[in-house]
C-alpha cells in the first residue's frame, strides 16, 4: 500500500472513530434553549463571567427572524435601563475631577431648572430620590425629535411627585437630567464621553449609543409580543434613543470587559465605587435597595449588584454576585422576557445555593381574587393595578406592559417573567388594606387606593 494510501486509510479510521463517539450532552444549553422555547425569545445571548474571565459566552436563537440570521456572542442589542450604570459612572468620573460635587444643586450646574428644583442634588438623581416625574412619557410623542434643551424645559414643567430625599420612585427623567448635566459640565455629548471614557479604554469595540442610521454589524431586531404573536418593535424617533437613561448598544462580550474593570480601579477609586453599591438613605433614615444606577440586593443570602432594562423590543439584565466573584449577563430580543431569571437559572450552574426556587402555581377561588382587583401605590405616581379576567389575573405597573400573577396560595402571588412576588394583606376586619411586593431581596408596601 503506497504511503498516500496508508494517509487516506488513517484519515478514515479516526473519522469513524470519532463518529462513533456519543456527543454528550450540555445541561446548560439544554437549560438555555428550553428557557427561549417556554419564554417565546427569539434571540439570546449571555456570558458567564468568574474572576473577571469569561467562562461562557454563547447566543442562541434568532438575532433576526426576517433574515434567519443566528444569535451569538456577538450579537449587539439596545441595552434599555441598564446604561444608567455607565451614566452614573461617567458621573463619578466628574466627581473624582471635582467638576461635579454629589450634594451640590443641580441648579448649581444649570440654573435654567426652576426653584423647585433648588433641593434636587446630584445624589438625589443618582438614586431615584429626587422626586422628578416620569409622566414626560404621558404627552410625548415618540416619533418627534426634541433637542436636550426642549426635553430639559418639558422635565421641568412638571410638579415634582415628592420632595427630594423623601421617597424613592424610579426616574428615567432623573437620568436623561444627568446626560444633559454630563454635557454642560464637560463640554461633550454623553454618548462622546462614554467613548472615549469607558467604552474605548475598556477595549468595548462594538459598545455605542443607538444609532437607527449608522450600518452596524451584528445588529440584531427586537421584537414585541401582541396577542401571542412576534411583531417588530415600535419605532422611536433618534433624539429619543440617545438620552443617558439607557440608550446604548452593547454586546455580552462588551459587558464582560466592563464587568472585569468594575474589580479593578481602571475608572474609578474603590472608595467610589463602593459608594455606587451603596444603599441610598432616604430623609426619615431608611433605606432602599438602589446606589448609583444600580439595585443591590441578594439572592439566598448571596449579595448581588444588579440592573435590567428594557426598551423597543429589548430586555437585558447583569447581575453580579460580588462575594462569589460571579456575574451573569443575559441580552435578549423580545420585551418581557425575563432576563434575570433566565441569568438566575444560569448562575445556579456555577453556584448552586443560587438556584431559583421552584414555584407551583394552584387554583384559587376567583372570588377571592376579586377583593383584591384595584390599585396600589408604591409611592406617589407608581400604581401597581390588580385585575382579574376569568381565571387568569394580572398585575400592572405605571407605564410597563401588563405581566400574568400566578396564585401559590389564597394570599400570595407570583409572576413568572420577573423574581418577584406579592403578598396581600388584610386588617382586623377582612378588608384588603395594602400589599407587599417581595423583590431583589427587599419588600414594599403598596397601599390600596382603589
Amino acid at each position: 500500500m503506497s504511503q498516500i494510501s496508508l494517509i487516506r486509510a488513517a484519515t478514515l479510521s479516526i473519522l469513524l472513530v470519532s463518529l462513533a463517539v456519543p456527543v454528550l450532552a450540555d445541561p446548560f444549553d439544554d437549560y438555555v434553549k428550553a428557557q427561549i422555547q417556554e419564554r417565546n425569545i427569539p434571540g439570546l445571548s449571555i456570558a458567564v463571567v468568574r474572576d473577571g474571565q469569561v467562562v461562557k459566552a454563547q447566543g442562541y436563537g434568532l438575532a433576526n427572524i426576517e433574515l434567519n440570521a443566528p444569535a451569538t456572542a456577538e450579537t449587539i442589542y439596545q441595552s434599555g435601563s441598564l446604561g444608567k450604570q455607565f451614566t452614573a459612572t461617567l458621573v463619578m468620573m466628574l466627581v473624582e475631577e471635582g467638576k461635579i460635587r454629589l450634594d451640590e444643586s443641580i441648579r448649581t450646574y444649570m440654573p435654567e431648572a426652576p426653584a423647585t428644583w433648588q433641593g434636587i442634588t446630584i445624589r438625589h438623581l443618582l438614586t431615584h430620590t429626587a422626586g422628578v416625574s416620569n409622566k414626560l412619557y404621558d404627552n410625548l410623542d415618540m416619533r418627534q425629535d426634541y433637542t436636550e434643551e426642549e426635553l430639559f424645559k418639558r422635565i421641568t414643567a412638571l410638579p415634582l411627585d415628592f420632595q427630594p430625599g423623601e421617597k424613592w420612585a424610579y426616574s428615567n427623567c432623573g437620568y436623561m437630567t444627568l446626560g444633559f448635566l454630563i454635557h454642560r459640565v464637560s463640554g461633550k455629548f454623553y454618548g462622546d464621553l462614554l467613548q472615549e471614557r469607558i467604552f474605548g479604554p475598556l477595549g468595548m469595540t462594538t459598545a455605542r449609543i443607538i444609532s437607527e442610521a449608522d450600518i452596524i454589524p451584528n445588529r440584531a431586531a427586537g421584537y414585541l409580543l401582541k396577542e401571542g404573536k412576534l411583531r417588530n418593535q415600535e419605532w422611536v424617533s433618534p433624539s429619543l434613543n440617545t438620552t443617558a437613561d439607557g440608550s446604548l448598544y452593547l454586546t455580552v462580550l462588551d459587558l464582560a470587559k466592563w464587568d472585569a474593570a468594575l474589580y479593578t480601579e481602571k475608572l474609578l477609586k474603590k472608595a467610589s465605587l463602593d459608594l455606587m453599591w451603596t444603599p441610598v438613605k432616604l430623609n426619615d433614615g431608611k433605606t432602599e435597595p438602589y446606589g448609583f444606577g444600580w439595585f443591590i440586593g441578594n439572592t439566598n443570602g448571596h449579595r448581588v449588584i444588579q440592573h435590567g432594562g428594557a426598551w423597543q423590543g429589548f430586555t437585558s439584565n447583569i447581575s453580579r454576585w460580588v462575594d462569589d466573584r460571579l456575574t451573569v449577563i443575559v441580552l435578549t430580543n423580545r420585551l418581557g422576557s425575563a432576563p434575570e431569571q433566565v441569568g438566575r437559572g444560569a448562575a445556579a450552574f456555577y453556584v448552586p445555593e443560587l438556584a431559583p426556587r421552584e414555584r407551583k402555581a394552584i387554583k384559587v377561588d376567583p372570588r377571592i381574587v376579586d377583593e383584591y382587583v384595584g390599585d396600589y401605590e408604591l409611592v406617589p405616581g407608581f400604581v401597581l393595578t390588580v385585575s382579574r379576567e376569568g381565571d387568569q389575573y394580572w398585575s400592572q405597573a405605571t407605564g410597563q406592559p401588563r405581566v400574568e400573577l400566578f396564585a401559590e396560595s389564597e394570599t400570595e402571588f407570583f409572576l413568572r417573567i420577573v423574581d418577584a412576588q406579592l403578598t396581600f394583606v388584610r386588617d382586623a376586619g377582612g378588608k384588603v388594606t395594602h400589599l407587599v411586593l417581595h423583590q431583589g431581596g427587599t419588600d414594599r408596601e403598596a397601599k390600596k387606593i382603589r
